[in-house]
């Protein structure tokens, strides 16, 4: 597959009601979309590493300034018949995992529309339903958020997720699991805890909690071991395994017990389905995770969430959930029984809008093989 043309959008999406977690507040959602172009075919990557670089080292703006000034120059021109050829074509760029994922999950999808087949056929997923968990960042009281939840469990969500941070964790969780004796929830951290809060997580020991959440440094591996041993709750990664070599060492050390899968944080699809495959073959269970894509990358997710061991109801959002209009033509629509139904058709399904893309940008840029001037 040659690739001959690469455009590369820098897009801001504004939210209908702001994130909070522990490491900030976004009002809004910065993106990088890559479309890539093949005989005729198009298709679209995005990546969400977030305007500051407060959930992982990379930038919005990182990641744009990677991919237009190394990888899109790289690889327009050229041919590539795997997705591992392609990575390998820019594997001396050391880390930037968000940056490498944009081209990659792009060339996924070039591929799948090329072929006529949906892209979770292409990974080794299966044609089913898969289930959405219902999440909530900080709220602006905790009335507001019990309010939110009895929706979500009216509405029949299997399990519930919760973002803490240090003065809105345990008065929280007592009020929230007070409420709902018998839902499944589980807790996002993302890094705000050290050792020292020992005595936190042993008293949400007792709260029968699914999962916590990333609740050490985010690139730790040990003290996440060790936290693991001290209490029953299952410790679940997510910032921290960024790489196939960290997830090795993580197993070693026993790090965790499930695994948060993320596409833009691991570098791309192929490296996502193989650290899917290292889990299940160790007994960990995975779920998807999402960074607040558009219907783009959105899409992208429900495809892979088909593949077997994602046993986890994932961080899958209707369009209208975050944003007051998607990216993309055909929205993601939430399913009844709270699932979503991967593609039928070739691809991810869901199309962007590229009037809307482009209103969206604050920067773009396109490149064509060196002959095309």
């Amino acid at each position: 597959m040659q690739i001959d043309r690469i455009d590369v959008y820098y897009v801001s999406l504004p939210l209908i009601y702001p994130w909070r977690t522990a490491y900030g507040e976004d009002d809004a959602v910065d993106s990088v979309l890559v479309r890539m172009e093949s005989d005729g075919h198009e298709g679209w990557g995005e990546t969400t590493p977030l305007k500051a670089p407060a959930y992982s080292p990379e930038s919005t703006m990182s990641a744009y300034h990677t991919i237009t000034e190394f990888i899109a120059p790289l690889l327009v021109g050229r041919a590539f018949d795997t997705a591992e050829e392609l990575l390998a074509a820019y594997k001396w760029i050391k880390g930037n995992p968000f940056a490498k994922a944009g081209p990659e999950v792009a060339w996924w999808v070039l591929k799948a529309n090329m072929e006529g087949v949906p892209l979770h056929q292409l990974l080794g997923g299966s044609f089913r339903k898969v289930d959405a968990g219902a999440d909530f960042g900080v709220q602006d009281s905790i009335d507001m958020l019990l309010e939110k939840i009895q929706r979500a469990v009216e509405d029949g969500f299997k399990r519930v997720k919760l973002k803490v941070r240090p003065g809105w964790d345990l008065e929280m969780l007592q009020a929230v699991r007070g409420a709902f004796p018998h839902q499944t929830f589980h807790i996002d951290c993302n890094s705000g805890y050290t050792l020292d809060d020992i005595d936190f997580f042993k008293k949400i020991d007792k709260l029968a909690l699914a999962m916590i959440e990333q609740p050490l440094y985010h690139n730790d591996l040990l003290e996440h071991a060790e936290l693991q041993q001290q209490v029953e709750t299952p410790i679940c990664l997510d910032e921290s395994i960024e790489s196939v070599r960290v997830f090795e060492w993580a197993l070693k050390l026993k790090s965790c017990q499930i695994l948060n899968l993320k596409t833009g944080r691991v570098g791309g699809l192929s490296i996502a389905v193989r650290l899917h495959n290292m889990a299940r073959d160790a007994g960990i269970p995975c779920w998807v995770g999402s960074m607040l894509e558009s219907g783009i990358g959105a899409g992208v997710l429900v495809e892979l969430a088909t593949l077997d061991n994602f046993t986890y109801p994932g961080d899958l959002f209707p369009s209208n959930f975050f944003y007051r209009q998607d990216l993309t033509e055909t929205e993601l629509v939430l399913n009844d029984d709270c699932t979503f139904t991967p593609s039928q058709s070739a691809g991810t399904g869901y199309q962007p809008v590229l009037e809307r893309v482009k209103k969206s940008a604050r920067f773009s840029q396109t490149f064509l093989p060196k002959s095309h001037g």
